[in-house]
């Protein structure tokens, strides 16, 4: 159901308890968390599209899908009952809808509302924001502020650019506005880029066109995992759907969490693991150490997953290729690399990356005074330092981004519990002194180096650190202390002076 808010005199309704931005994966099963365990905060949600699902709707191209496996991507709440656990993007958007239309949600949806910026006033204990709808200003109050906006730009993705473009004669286009009338049927294709996105389109589009080759500068470590799970198939058989769910859930959780340490710990031999395991997939003429062998350690970036090796099997069968190089220029009929060779193409696909945006790239004050959120320390991964009443979604880079989605929705509804049983109206979390800032993400990814000046930053001691471990988090978030000295609470400074102890 779309519902839209005709009225531009908002600023005169009462204010809302929460305002949740995003309707995608976080901004549903924020809502779902809010109606469960807060049932008596009104809330509503904004979303820019005209459409449920967020990422999961937006990208359209070839072979999308989620390179974490549904039992951890899904919600907590709502179990995965298809049988693949590697999904296809249609697949995560029809769950995200049918969850919002089963649980009631989508009637607080706003569709197409795009919010442009947000003022916190300290004396009214409230955020007035700023959307567009149908090229019109709307004025929204809320006493909460949620953002589940995602963590990169919809409008934009990082575009490189090369000498001879204008020349060339083929199409040039980038996965995240896929042309939905693109034939690259019978055509020789070249995806520039070798991350998830890359080695997704590689084997997808393999299947019609006459070849694809991955150009990449440099290579990335890319694993094989099965599509389904045997042991998923047989929890269900011995259990209930709920019990299976959360039986495969936490076996994956463990068992990522125990990959992850013994890659970080061990890194030598979890490369060495990773490198044998391509080796075996590609046979022992292909060359390994060139194409698949990265010179930096494993989850020093995302590692990519390839599920039942269907990128391997591509380039097996001949369909697709490897090439490792720098891009010189473009031709008219293709690209001519560093190394002097040309590689014919009459399409190029830029794989390659994100441009990061932080809470939505909306306009923030703070008390009249901006806000920028590359100034703040990340408090728990959820807030941000001097930001009040202001919670942000962002997941994981070594598991499931619903794993600390879920763990912030939570937390939202145990700090609205506490206000409400202390009567105040203000949570914001004051930066410490002797608190060392320190990157917000410890990646070498290349969107990742992009972002420094736009990310905020962690603190070297807790609770300012990001943890990347969800057990860690869920103990942190879900058991620690609300009032732990660091989050401040007050009234509304109309109603009491110097309310901010």
């Amino acid at each position: 159901m779309h519902s839209s808010s005709k009225r531009q005199d908002a600023h005169l309704d009462p204010p809302l308890d929460v305002l949740i931005v995003g309707a995608g994966l976080s901004g549903i099963g924020a809502a779902w968390y809010l109606q469960r365990r807060c049932p008596d905060k009104r809330y509503a949600i904004l979303e820019a599209r005209e459409a449920i699902g967020g990422t999961w709707d937006l990208f359209r191209y070839p072979g999308v899908r989620s390179d974490s496996d549904m039992y951890t991507l899904g919600y907590a709440f709502q179990p995965w009952t298809a049988g693949k656990a590697i999904a296809d993007g249609p697949a995560i958007r029809d769950y995200i809808q049918d969850t919002a239309r089963h649980n009631g949600i989508d009637r607080h949806i706003r569709f197409g509302h795009k919010v442009t910026g947000a003022a916190w006033s300290s004396e009214d204990a409230c955020w007035t924001v700023q959307a567009e709808h149908d090229g019109a200003p709307v004025t929204i109050r809320t006493r909460f502020l949620y953002m589940c906006s995602g963590y990169y730009s919809y409008e934009e993705a990082y575009r490189p650019r090369f000498e001879g473009e204008d020349g060339y004669l083929g199409k040039i286009v980038q996965p995240q506005f896929w042309p939905q009338d693109l034939d690259y049927r019978r055509k020789q294709v070249v995806v520039v880029g070798s991350g998830a996105t890359a080695v997704t389109l590689v084997p997808a589009m393999a299947e019609k066109a006459a070849h694809v080759t991955m150009l990449q500068r440099s290579p990335t470590y890319v694993v094989t995992r099965p599509s389904e799970y045997g042991f998923a198939r047989r929890f269900r058989s011995w259990l209930p759907e709920k019990a299976a769910y959360r039986a495969t859930r936490w076996r994956v959780i463990f068992e990522s969490m125990l990959l992850y340490r013994v890659a970080r710990s061990k890194p030598a031999l979890a490369k060495q693991k990773i490198i044998e395991m391509a080796r075996h997939q590609l046979g022992k003429d292909f060359d390994v150490g060139t194409h698949f062998t990265p010179d930096y350690k494993p989850w020093d970036q995302r590692i990519c997953v390839v599920p039942d090796g269907d990128m391997f099997k591509a380039i097996r069968k001949g369909w697709a290729s490897v090439v490792t190089d720098h891009i010189e220029r473009f031709t008219e009929t293709g690209v001519l690399l560093k190394s002097g060779k040309e590689l014919a193409a009459d399409v190029v696909v830029l794989a390659t990356g994100l441009k990061i945006r932080i809470l939505g790239g909306i306009a923030i004050t703070v008390d009249g005074k901006p806000f920028h959120a590359c100034e703040a320390m990340s408090y728990k991964g959820m807030m941000l330092s001097e930001l009040p009443n202001c919670v942000m979604t962002f997941g994981y880079t070594n598991a499931s981004w619903t794993l600390k989605a879920d763990l912030t929705a939570a937390y939202v509804c145990r700090l609205l519990r506490y206000m409400d049983r202390k009567g105040v109206a203000i949570a914001v979390p004051r930066r410490e002194a002797g608190v060392e800032p320190q990157p917000f993400l410890n990646f070498t990814s290349g969107y990742v180096q992009r972002a420094k000046g736009e990310l905020p930053q962690q603190g070297s001691r807790k609770p300012w650190q990001v943890y990347q471990n969800y057990l860690q988090d869920m103990i942190t978030i879900r058991y620690g202390r609300i009032a732990d000295g660091v989050m401040h609470f007050g009234a509304a400074e109309a109603k009491q002076e110097g309310a901010m102890p």
